[in-house]
Formats: structure tokens, sequence, C-alpha cells
């Protein structure tokens, strides 16, 4: 150790302080990196291990003085420890609000209010001690607000939420899949019409007729509007009024609609067999809201094959016909369909009104062009829809059944002409629409092919149950 000493006291000045210095400067850098690691690994523990929703008490969070004050340099380390603070401060009041808010439902208190014959918001809410002032306040508050006033109507029900006995929200249901709410917001109350989720789930229908069509779907469990829906897909090829004889029989596939898991309703016909005498029809849906065949063809011809649903045809096309009137032989070049005055009379097929007006023999009537070839003529119409001139589409109400001109009877006659020939619309041969479009049918082949498998499945458990 003297020996260290001795050598030592032998070095210059200048060297002593060169060697302290290097000294020094050594321990500080050796010295630096373990702080910044042992900064580096709290910030790991202590904010990254930080979970969102979770409330912490701040005062232990210590690591940010820590941080700062040992790094003053290193604004950016401190930016990333504050951010992730307020970010799971944020995380923590949502969830609270949430928890609230589900508290809040779960405390309310819901009034079912009948809606009276003349009854008006304002009443419903004078009869349920609610002010003018937060009536005021619910009137303005959104578009949905004044859906809510033009819709209301007698024997319908409002529900109104009461929190700790003050007016708090308001629901009415527009249908099973549509209400109104309108609920307290920062600013009095904020309105909103929601639409709630809709599932669907395939169903199945099927009978054997044996009376009439109507009756068969009846039975089968088919709504009005299905068994509508139903004769329409098929209304180019069989005419239910004339052509259905005992024995006929069909087989849907159906959309069963579901909200929040009950029932609600039913959706479209995704496919159909229809069996009439002997003939087997069978029509797809596909994505575009059209019926084709398991081929691809469509079921929809360019032309209805009636204009109008009858009770019955009153006089067929006839050219050696005795008019009912005047009793000479005079052509009758179209079909009378009887029908209840105000019935229904719609476009055949899509095309152009060449006339619309009104005579002593046709009485009100309208002609309507279809391409070059065609033209369809709607005789003794009650009232008229469109005027001379307009574009029609198929199946568009035009007119309704009247007794107009020179009659016996209430009656839609009508008439098919192709190139200025009168033929018989029952049955001259209607032109079809065009196939599926070359780019879908790969798609719609798939989807065919389910359906049919489906067809068949509840065809043999019909054939079984039989």
């Amino acid at each position: 150790m003297r020996g260290l000493t001795r050598f030592w006291s032998d070095f210059p000045t200048l060297h002593k302080v060169y060697i302290g210095f290097i000294t020094l400067v050594m321990v500080i850098a050796l010295w630096l990196p373990l702080e910044d690691a042992s900064a580096s690994k709290q910030n790991d523990s202590s904010t990254t291990s930080l979970k969102p929703g979770v409330r912490y008490d701040l005062s232990t969070l210590e690591v940010v003085p820590s941080t700062v004050e040992n790094n003053k340099g290193s604004a950016t380390d401190a930016n990333e420890v504050s951010d992730a603070l307020e970010n799971t401060i944020e995380s923590t009041q949502a969830v609270d609000l949430t928890e609230q808010d589900i508290e809040n439902n779960a405390q309310i208190e819901w009034r079912s209010v009948k809606i009276e014959k003349n009854d008006n918001l304002a009443k419903i809410f004078e009869r349920n001690k609610i002010s003018a002032k937060t009536l005021l306040q619910v009137s303005q508050s959104g578009p949905a607000a004044n859906t809510l006033i033009n819709k209301m109507r007698p024997g319908q029900t409002i529900e109104l939420g009461f929190l700790d006995n003050q007016f708090d929200r308001l629901m009415y249901p527009l249908s099973k899949f549509e209400f109104i709410e309108i609920t307290t917001s920062e600013n009095g109350y904020y309105a909103q019409q929601v639409t709630r989720a809709v599932d669907t789930k395939h169903a199945f229908a099927a009978a054997v007729i044996k009376s009439n069509f109507w009756n068969a779907g009846v039975q089968a469990g088919l709504n009005d509007t299905q068994i509508m829906n139903l004769a329409n897909i098929f209304g180019w090829d069989v005419d239910f009024a004339l052509d259905i004889r005992e024995g006929d029989s069909f087989t849907v596939v159906y959309e069963e609609l579901l909200v929040e898991g009950e029932h609600a309703g039913y959706g479209n016909i995704l496919a159909a067999e229809f069996v009439n005498q002997g003939d087997a029809f069978t029509a797809i849906r596909h994505n575009d809201g059209n019926y084709y065949t398991p081929e691809g063809n469509s079921m929809r011809k360019a032309f209805l094959r009636a204009p109008v649903n009858f009770k019955y045809i009153s006089s067929s096309f006839n050219p050696r016909r005795l008019h009912p009137v005047t009793g000479r032989v005079a052509p009758h070049r179209g079909i009378d369909y009887a029908a209840r005055t105000g019935t229904p009379v719609v476009a055949a097929g899509d095309g152009k009104v060449i006339k619309s007006g009104y005579n002593s023999l046709n009485g009100n009537y309208v002609f309507i062009q279809h391409g070059k070839e065609y033209v369809t003529k709607y005789l003794h119409l009650h009232k008229r829809y469109v005027r001379t001139g307009a574009k029609v589409k198929q199946n568009q109400k035009i007119g309704t059944v009247g007794a107009t001109g020179r009659v016996t009877g209430a009656h839609l006659h009508y008439e098919f002409l192709v190139n200025g020939v009168h033929r018989n619309p029952k049955t001259v041969q209607l032109p079809k629409a065009l196939p599926i479009e070359s780019s879908e049918k790969q798609e719609f082949m798939a989807i065919a092919t389910n359906m049919m498998s489906l067809l068949q499945t509840n065809k043999n458990v019909l054939l079984a149950a039989n």
C-alpha cells in the first residue's frame, strides 16, 4: 500500500487531474444507463399494467413525479405516462356512466298509457302531471318527436318512464320493428327513431287444394299477404281464378322474422313450387328481389295475364258475340272481368299511356303502348289515376273498376292487341322477361340448389303426413 502511495505521489499534478477527470466520466457513464433502465422498468410496471375500467388511487402512482424529476429533459416519457393515465381515467368514467345508466333503467317506473280518441301529447302529459315546460322540450327534441306527434293513433299505447317521480323518457312503437324513444339529455331531451335488430329463419308451408286456393293457403298457416304474394309469383303461368283444380298443391319456403327471439311477422317468400293440373312450376327468389326458375329464367313475363283481381269473367273474348245492350252481333274483342266498383286496376306491363280519357261508349278508359308491338286497353273505369303521356310500370295502379259508359254493371273490359290486331288476353302467348344476368348465374345456382333441397324435404314431410 505504501508503494502505491509513493507511486501516486511521484505523478505530476497535471497527470493526477487528468486521471481524476477520466475516472469521474467513467463513473457517470456507468451510472446513467442503470437509472434509465430502472425508470423504463417502472414505467412498464406502473402504467401498462393499468387496466381500463378499473378505478385506481392516483396517490399510489409514484412513477410520475419520479420519472419527471429524474429526467427533466425527457418530455416524451412524461407525456406518455400522462396520456396513459388520462386514457385510464376516461375508461373508468365511461364504465361508471354505463353502470349508472343500467341502474337508472332498473329504477324507472313505466306507465302504459292508452291513446284515447282526440288525444294528443299535451293531453296525455297533463293527465300524467307532466309540466308544460317539459312538453315544450319534448316537442322540440328532434324530427323523431314530430313523427311521434303525427303518428299517434287512438287505441295505441305510449310508454312513459319516470325516475324518482319525475318524467324521464318515453317510448312509442311505430311497428314491431321500429319505435320512437325520447330520453333526457344535457340540453333537455333527445328524440330518435330506433330500428330493432331483426333476425330471420326459414319457415315452411304446404297444402293440397281441396276446395279453393285461398282456403288451402289459410289452412297451411299463410296470412293474406303471403297468399297474394304466392299467387303473384305464379300469376304469369297460372290463372288462379279459372285454372285451379282439386288436387293441385303448393310448397313454400319463406322467412319468419324474429325480434329479440319473438315472432314479429313474415318476410319474403324464398322459394315455392306450385303444381297445377299436373304441371309443376318452381320459383326461386334471387338477391335482386325477382323470382326465377331453377335454371335462371325469369318467372316474370312481360305482361300480367289479368290486370285486376276479379270475381268472375262476365264475358269472354268472342268475335261473334251479341251485344248485351243493343242485342246486335258485335265482336267482343276483350274480356270482361266482373269486380266491385273501386277494385284496383293495374298496368299489365311497363309502357306509356297513349290515351287517358272519357267517352259515352267506353266511359273512363286508359290505353297503354308496350314497345312497338303491344297495346293494352282498360275500359269502363270508375276513376283514372294516370294521364296521357305518363310512363307506367307493371303492377302500377292506373284506375279502379267502375260502370261508366255503355255497360250493364261494374266490370273491367280488358283488350290486348298485337301489331294492331286484337288477341284473346287469356290465351295469347306472353313474351318472357330477360333471364338472370350471366355474371350472377353461378351465385344464383348455389341458392337454387339449396332452396330446391328445402322444398323437396318439406314436400316429403307433407306426403308422409297425408
